[in-house]
C-alpha cells in the first residue's frame, strides 16, 4: 500500500457567508477508489473546490492534510507539484496556449529545475496516452480547450491525469455530459491509473459511471456532510431506490444547499 494519505477532518467551508460543507470527513489513501454521490446541491463540488483551494470558497473550521502536510497553507500551485489533481466539472479554454505546451510545462513544474522530460519522451508519451483514449492527435496542437466539444475536453482532463500521474485524483462529475462511448473511454483512463500509487475521488450523480470504475467505497452527501458510506452495492441501491430512502432513514426534509455546490 502506498504511503498516500489525504485527510479530511470536520471540513467546514462558506462562500460569500454562506455555508456549504458543514463538517465533512473523509480519509483517501493511494490504491482507494472513492465515489461521493448525493443530490444537486448538497456539497460535492465545493468539496473538490475547497481540496485544491478556490480562492471563493472559505475555510471556517476543520482541516485537510496530505501526506502529514497542511494543505490548507499550500498555495494552489504548491498542492499540484504535491501530487494532488483536480479533474475539473468545467474545464476552462486558455487562448494562446497548446494542450501539448501546457502538458509538458505541468509535467516539468513537478519535476527539479535540470531534470525536465526529455522532448522524445514526452512526444512518444503524449502519443501513446492519444491513441490508447482514442484522441485525435491534432487536440495536441490546439489551444487549450478552445473550440473543444464537452467530450474532448472531458477526455483532455483524463489525458492531464495519466501524463501527470499524480496521488490522488479528484474527479468532479467526469461523466457529465459523455455519451456511452465517451464514457467507456474516460473510465477506461481512470482505471488504468488503478494502483497501489494512485488514489481517487470520484464526484458523479449517476450509477452509470461506475458501472465501468468499480469503487472500493461509496459515499453519500447531504446537508454539507457524509451522511452514509458503503461499498459498490450502495451505489445500486442509489440508482434503484434514489435518496428517499436515506432521507427518511436519517429524518432529513430538504438537503439542498445551494445550485451547484
Amino acid at each position: 500500500m502506498s504511503g498516500s494519505v489525504l485527510e479530511i477532518k470536520n471540513l467546514h467551508v462558506s462562500i460569500e457567508d454562506k455555508q456549504i460543507l458543514k463538517g465533512v470527513d473523509l480519509t483517501i489513501k493511494g490504491g482507494e477508489f472513492h465515489a461521493i454521490m448525493g443530490p444537486n446541491g448538497t456539497g460535492k463540488s465545493t468539496l473538490a473546490s475547497a481540496i485544491m483551494g478556490h480562492p471563493l470558497y472559505e475555510i471556517t473550521e476543520g482541516s485537510i492534510t496530505f501526506n502529514g502536510e497542511d494543505v490548507l497553507e499550500m498555495e494552489v500551485d504548491e498542492r499540484a507539484r504535491a501530487g494532488l489533481f483536480l479533474a475539473m466539472q468545467y474545464p476552462s479554454e486558455i487562448s494562446g496556449v497548446t494542450t501539448s505546451d501546457f502538458l509538458r510545462s505541468a509535467i516539468n513544474a513537478k519535476r527539479e529545475e535540470g531534470d525536465e522530460i526529455p522532448l522524445m519522451e514526452f512526444i512518444k508519451e503524449l502519443d501513446e496516452t492519444l491513441d490508447f483514449l482514442e484522441i485525435d492527435k491534432s487536440m495536441a496542437t490546439r489551444y487549450l480547450n478552445e473550440g473543444f466539444s464537452g467530450g474532448e475536453k472531458k477526455r483532455n482532463e483524463i489525458l492531464q491525469l495519466m501524463l501527470l500521474k499524480p496521488e490522488i485524483g479528484i474527479l468532479d462529475e467526469i461523466d457529465s455530459g459523455l455519451d456511452i462511448d465517451a464514457l467507456k473511454i474516460v473510465s477506461k483512463g481512470i482505471n488504468k491509473l488503478r494502483d497501489e500509487n494512485f488514489g481517487t475521488l470520484i464526484i458523479t450523480h449517476y450509477q452509470r459511471l461506475l458501472n465501468y470504475i468499480t469503487p472500493d467505497y461509496v459515499h453519500v452527501m447531504m446537508q454539507g456532510r457524509v451522511v452514509k458510506s458503503g461499498g459498490p452495492e450502495l451505489a445500486k441501491r442509489l440508482e434503484a431506490e434514489g435518496y428517499e430512502w436515506i432521507k427518511e432513514e436519517l429524518g432529513i426534509e430538504d438537503e439542498t444547499i445551494e445550485q451547484n455546490a
